[in-house]
This record gives structure tokens, C-alpha cells and sequence, in this order.
């Protein structure tokens, strides 16, 4: 790559890279990771606030929600006139809790180990 940043000021860079069978995009390709540094993510504009992420946790731990779904929570709560956030936001907070597993309080069934059948020799019956 060195070299052909010292040939293209004097015969081109298109006629560096086909000197030394160098694809121009590779090089632009490589000049560019040289330069660029990794940049933080910015922040949502909307990001929730941490007192508003705990009024959501807060409201799906509480008694009436604690066993309902996040869609459930969303519409139960527009028809009340409340929105405190997206579907998607609650299931990315209860991601972040650990809690995006079944919410309702569901029996689980034993394991049953399977019957088996031993043959045995009867009366009579001689093993040669």
C-alpha cells in the first residue's frame, strides 16, 4: 500500500494499482480503516429515563400485571389513556431484567419414566 501512495502522485492511482495488481478498491478499502476510528453509539433521543424505565418495571412486577403479557400491558393501559412505552420497549427492559420467559404461572409437568417389559423364563420353561 506504501508503495502505491508513493507512485500516485506521479503516474496516477489507477496506473499505481494496475502496476502492482492492486485492486483500487482494496486500497481505498484500507486507507479508510487506517483513519477511521471506532464511534460511540449515540443515545435514542427517546431513551427512556431511569425513573421511567422503573414506573415500567415497577407496573409489570405490580399485582395486575404480573402474570400478563407486554402486548396485554400496552393495550390494557391505552384503554385506560396511559402510555408509558412501546411493546418493544418492555420486552427489551424485561430482557434486561432476565425476566422474558412465560409470565403466567403455568404448571409444569413431571417427567414419567417409561415402562419397561422383563421377560422372564415361566414354570417349565428351561434356558439351554
Amino acid at each position: 500500500m506504501k508503495a502505491v501512495e508513493q507512485l500516485a502522485p506521479t503516474v496516477g492511482l489507477k496506473r499505481a494499482c494496475e502496476a502492482l495488481g492492486i485492486n483500487r478498491a482494496t486500497f481505498y478499502r484500507r486507507q479508510g480503516a487506517t483513519s477511521r476510528e471506532p464511534s460511540a453509539r449515540p443515545q435514542p433521543p427517546l431513551k427512556l429515563s431511569a425513573p421511567e424505565r422503573q414506573t415500567v418495571v415497577d407496573l409489570m412486577h405490580s399485582e395486575r400485571f404480573v402474570d400478563t403479557s407486554p402486548h396485554t400491558i400496552y393495550a390494557t393501559l391505552l384503554d385506560e389513556g396511559c402510555y408509558y412505552c412501546s411493546v418493544r420497549t418492555m420486552y427489551r427492559i424485561l430482557a434486561q431484567e432476565g425476566e422474558l420467559k412465560e409470565r403466567r404461572n403455568v404448571l409444569r409437568h413431571p417427567n414419567h419414566t417409561k415402562p419397561e417389559l422383563l421377560a422372564s423364563c415361566g414354570p417349565g420353561i428351561s434356558r439351554n
